[in-house]
């Protein structure tokens, strides 16, 4: 399970604010695509590298892929359908859950390694990913990132 410093509060106010309410109405109802789309923006949002990050880090992530992927390994959902699972997959993350179980509930092809990326450095992730990683503190969670792979929640342990 990912390192939590300080607890939920903590994150919460670490990585972006309060969570948004959950929406009452199912995602394959009314209003889907407005709640798609604002996934998408925020997904599609740049992120700063902190400035005292180290040259390594140690990562995690959940990936949910899409059917309009260069390489969609089987995927079959729709772009805005795996943003909202990204997004439920983070806000699990954020309620306690455990991060194994998570992926594996919620990631395409993380399970070999339960969405562990050890410790990387900049130049060995995509420019978005890397971006949203380095931007992150020691036990900080992102919020969903796309990249040319998928959607992304990334946390940090060290």
């Amino acid at each position: 399970m990912m390192k939590r410093c300080l607890g939920p509060a903590f994150l919460l106010l670490a990585c972006g604010g309060p969570r948004p309410a959950a929406s009452p109405v199912p995602a394959t109802q009314a209003g889907a695509t407005s709640l798609a789309d604002q996934c998408l923006a925020e997904a599609a949002a740049p992120r700063q590298p902190r400035s005292d990050a180290p040259e390594k880090i140690t990562l995690s992530h959940v990936l949910v892929r899409h059917k309009d992927l260069k390489r969609p390994e089987g995927a079959t959902r729709s772009r805005g359908e795996a943003c909202l699972r990204a997004r439920e997959a983070r806000e699990k993350l954020l309620g306690g859950a455990d991060f194994a179980e998570v992926v594996a509930t919620y990631a395409d092809g993380g399970d070999a390694t339960a969405g562990k990326l050890g410790s990387v450095s900049r130049s060995d992730l995509d420019p978005t990913f890397a971006d949203a990683a380095f931007a992150l503190g020691v036990g900080e969670l992102s919020h969903v990132v796309e990249t040319p792979r998928g959607f992304h929640v990334i946390a940090r342990s060290d």
